[in-house]
């Protein structure tokens, strides 16, 4: 008896320090915000280390040389720049040099040009990046009630990357399982946060317009009909978009009344158009893309990547920590007349 006793003893002790020592855990002392009236459990709790490593990867990088707006247009000095063209032939080479640095910084200017033919659309992500500056163009006027007049550019996403790291394909829903478990509908798999909701929120949510809602607005609904899978689809996508700002409920939410615009936060306001946003990203600019693309570009699926909420933010609540990147690039606040 005595021996067990001992032995059980040493594997407690085991796993005491291995549950310390190996999961990861984090000992006090944390951050909190209270973000709402006292007793009401508004408050904001995050790691103290975790958020200062996110502010440590959303550094603004510095412009490759001082701004010259005067001289000749590109136009004038380069052949086929239709999207650029307006602007000073120094405002055009130090764009396409910040460019470089911001998306292939290893592969050079090779990564779009032909380098023996600059002029030339034989490669195919030359016309992908003019698309992309379309998008930063709309982005950045069209929806200020997101981004506010931060705005973003090209490393608001990429961070050095040809593809940013952070998007997303369509996935194929798991069939039919052995056994008794039968079809699980997309569920009961690792999914968005380590949980088992979903396997993928979104196609339907952030690909479509697909409504995100799952409570009804009356104490007994009868004409409010959601399925589980849309339910945990809705709840996925919010448990992604908390682990992408950094942030938890609470932050858009009064968790006591989650449907009620008027007791949430003014966060949920820049949310919704934030969600809006995304949508119109993927459909209109994204997805249009897809003919374009290599087979070996293509999800398992043959979509485009696409954008979501951590493809920017990376852990923050605002990406580069609400540094502007607009007052050094200022070409890319808005399309030309």
């Amino acid at each position: 008896m005595n021996i067990w006793t001992g032995l059980l003893a040493v594997v407690a002790a085991f796993l005491t320090v291995a549950m310390f020592a190996m999961a990861d855990w984090d000992l006090p002392p944390v951050d909190n915000n209270q973000t709402g009236f006292r007793g009401t459990a508004m408050v904001q709790i995050g790691d103290i280390e975790r958020l200062a490593e996110g502010v440590a990867a959303n550094q603004v990088p510095e412009p490759p040389w001082e701004l010259d707006t005067s001289g000749p247009r590109a136009s004038e000095v380069y052949e086929n720049v239709p999207v650029l063209g307006h602007l000073s032939s120094d405002q055009f080479d130090r764009l396409m040099a910040a460019i470089t640095e911001w998306v292939s910084p290893e592969e050079g200017c090779a990564y779009c040009h032909n380098e023996e033919n600059l002029a030339s659309d034989d490669v195919y992500t030359k016309g992908v990046a003019r698309r992309m500056l379309q998008m930063t163009w709309d982005i950045n006027t069209n929806w200020t009630d997101h981004v506010a007049q931060t705005g973003v550019t090209c490393y608001t996403c990429h961070r050095g990357h040809p593809v940013p790291q952070n998007v997303w394909y369509k996935e194929e829903e798991p069939g039919p399982t052995g056994g008794w478990a039968g079809y699980t509908a997309g569920q009961n798999t690792v999914s968005v946060g380590l949980t088992s909701m979903h396997t993928d929120p979104f196609t339907a949510l952030l690909g479509d317009y697909g409504e995100i809602r799952v409570e009804g607005l009356d104490a007994l609904p009868s004409d409010h009909v959601v399925s589980i899978q849309d339910t945990e689809r809705s709840y996925a996508l919010m448990i992604h978009m908390s682990e992408a700002l950094g942030v938890n409920c609470t932050f858009c939410h009064n968790t006591r009344a989650v449907q009620e615009w008027a007791q949430s936060t003014p966060q949920r306001m820049t949310a919704w158009h934030g969600i809006e946003m995304v949508r119109a990203l993927n459909i209109e600019h994204l997805d249009p893309l897809q003919p374009v693309f290599p087979p070996s570009r293509l999800g398992p699926l043959g979509d485009v990547a696409k954008t979501y909420c951590t493809t920017c933010h990376q852990g923050v609540q605002k990406p580069l920590n609400g540094d502007s990147m607009l007052g050094d690039f200022p070409s890319l606040s808005a399309a030309p007349p």
